[in-house]
């Protein structure tokens, strides 16, 4: 049975952020959404423990950490390394690709232009992670 996920969402575009949540609000089960606007604002977040995420979506190209700084902090922490965590970025350079999935990610999804392809894309995501068994347990 799926399960409802906590996500914490890095993302300083408030249009991607809306967007992201306008496709959670309309799936069948409501997932919870935590935002920060960068790599810095999340690892606070994550420090302070005051939220324990089942999966990370995260941007790259970010101000004060990007995401490439922020997964080597996030897979060099005993306690937090195994977050998955997913890129969801414009960036297709595969420079990019590499180093992030060198590091640790659990996914790298490049932001589909077209709405549509874009719902598919994280109601794929969202369907995986809650029906996977690492967050079960």
């Amino acid at each position: 049975m799926p399960l409802s996920l906590n996500i914490l969402l890095i993302e300083d575009d408030a249009i991607e952020v809306m967007k992201f949540n306008r496709v959670l609000k309309n799936l069948e089960i409501k997932h919870k959404v935590i935002e920060a606007n960068n790599g810095e604002e999340a690892l606070v977040l994550l420090k302070e423990k005051a939220i324990v995420p089942d999966i990370i979506v995260l941007d790259l190209n970010m101000p004060k950490i990007n995401g490439i700084e922020f997964l080597e902090i996030l897979k060099d922490d005993e306690k937090l390394r195994y977050i998955p965590a997913i890129i969801l970025s414009t960036s297709d350079n595969h420079k990019d690709l590499l180093e992030c999935y060198k590091i640790g990610i659990a996914g790298y999804i490049i932001k589909p232009l077209k709405y549509e392809d874009y719902v598919s894309s994280i109601t794929k995501l969202v369907d995986y992670w809650s029906n996977n068994e690492l967050i079960s347990q």
